[in-house]
């Protein structure tokens, strides 16, 4: 993994608005409607190289496939693990930090539900293979002539399969952890063995706690561990963690303080940690680094960008939070990034397309503006 050695290199969390024609593909291909596959993998395959070109042409450092060929960031995994055929019988509810103010609740959309929800209903296992093969030459394809730093691929993490894909056939929650770790196993070292960077979302290990009988007090702890576990036979330096609290605007005065889950954060073997940083609950907490020691092999990949409004920020801006990182724990451990996904469910917009990339490329001049006052002594 290429650290910040000569400037501030940028990323992003991993998912890009996807074109509507393929939009409307893989609404189809989750609801199990007919589908001619042959053309669906061709519009993947050129959407593909579309968002590589584009990222590139906007000059971000470690690009990826802007996560084209899955309709979420999690739930596509029940496409390419077996034991899925259940549906969840939980009803989704507003988050709680939305529930305390039932006036701004009241005023939401009902929001309908992008992709199902499955439910695990018998033993897990991979059954992906030709899937991720398919990602990873795409995006190889797609990188022919193309000149960028690196390049990464996401994965769903055990935790959040666990966390919003409900369990209804291991005897624990431990269990069905783990009997995940397993099988995302193959995926990720797929997906490394390659030669990309693999980051491994992790929205789970944010929450204060899962539901009902599930809960255990060591809970952020097991879940790092399942991901070390799968994990165990990778290279550390070839791994990114990406951490959040829900990629919504709304209150979020009830997210955990990065100060109290970081310890363990840590812990997991991944180099690199993506988090937030920019949005207004979470933007203070790069002082937080002054008390909590970053290891020294870590890199860390703060949100410069707020993935949930349509404010395209000033590159100024952009400069300045990164500055207030690198003077804490150091120029080359830092690489500008967003707070989450732009498209995390396919369809599912907050911010316009064209003001996503207008936002990207804010993001890439406030990163050079840094990357000139950061160097400008060497």
């Amino acid at each position: 993994m290429k650290h910040s050695t000569q400037r501030i290199l940028t990323t992003h969390t991993g998912s890009l608005p996807r074109p509507a024609d393929l939009q409307q593909m893989l609404v189809a291909q989750d609801r199990g409607e007919p589908l001619e596959r042959a053309a669906f993998e061709a519009r993947v395959r050129a959407a593909v190289q579309e968002v590589v070109q584009r990222q590139a042409r906007c000059g971000i450092d470690v690009v990826n496939d802007g996560e084209m060929s899955k309709i979420s960031y999690s739930t596509y995994v029940k496409d390419r693990l077996t034991g899925f055929e259940g549906q969840s019988a939980q009803a989704r509810t507003v988050p709680p930090d939305i529930a305390d103010f039932p006036g701004y609740a009241g005023r939401l959309p009902v929001i309908s539900q992008v992709s199902t929800m499955p439910a695990c209903n018998g033993p897990v296992s991979y059954r992906g293979q030709a899937d991720v093969a398919r990602d990873i030459a795409n995006l190889a394809d797609a990188l022919t002539g193309v000149q960028v730093a690196e390049a990464f691929i996401t994965a769903a993490s055990p935790g959040v399969i666990a966390l919003f894909l409900e369990n209804q056939y291991y005897p624990t929650h431990e269990a069905y952890l783990y009997a995940l770790a397993e099988a995302m196993k193959e995926e990720y070292d797929a997906i490394v063995g390659a030669g990309f960077l693999l980051q491994l979302d992790c929205p789970d290990l944010g929450v204060s706690r899962v539901r009902g009988e599930d809960w255990r007090e060591d809970y952020r702890a097991l879940h790092i561990q399942a991901l070390n576990q799968a994990v165990r036979d990778l290279p550390p330096d070839r791994l990114r963690l990406h951490l959040c609290w829900g990629n919504y605007e709304g209150p979020h005065h009830r997210d955990i303080p990065l100060r109290t889950i970081l310890p363990d954060v840590l812990e997991a073997r991944p180099v690199a940690l993506s988090f937030e940083g920019a949005n207004p609950r979470h933007e203070h907490e790069w002082k937080v680094f002054e008390e909590i020691r970053l290891p020294e092999e870590k890199v860390i990949i703060p949100g410069v960008l707020d993935s949930t409004t349509n404010f395209i920020e000033h590159p100024e801006l952009v400069a300045q939070r990164i500055e207030r990182y690198a003077s804490v724990i150091g120029r080359e451990h830092v690489i500008a990034g967003t707070d989450c996904g732009f498209a995390t469910f396919s369809g599912a917009l907050t911010v316009d397309p064209d003001i996503t990339w207008a936002k990207l490329a804010a993001m890439v001049e406030g990163a050079q503006i840094a990357s000139d006052r950061l160097w400008e002594s060497s």
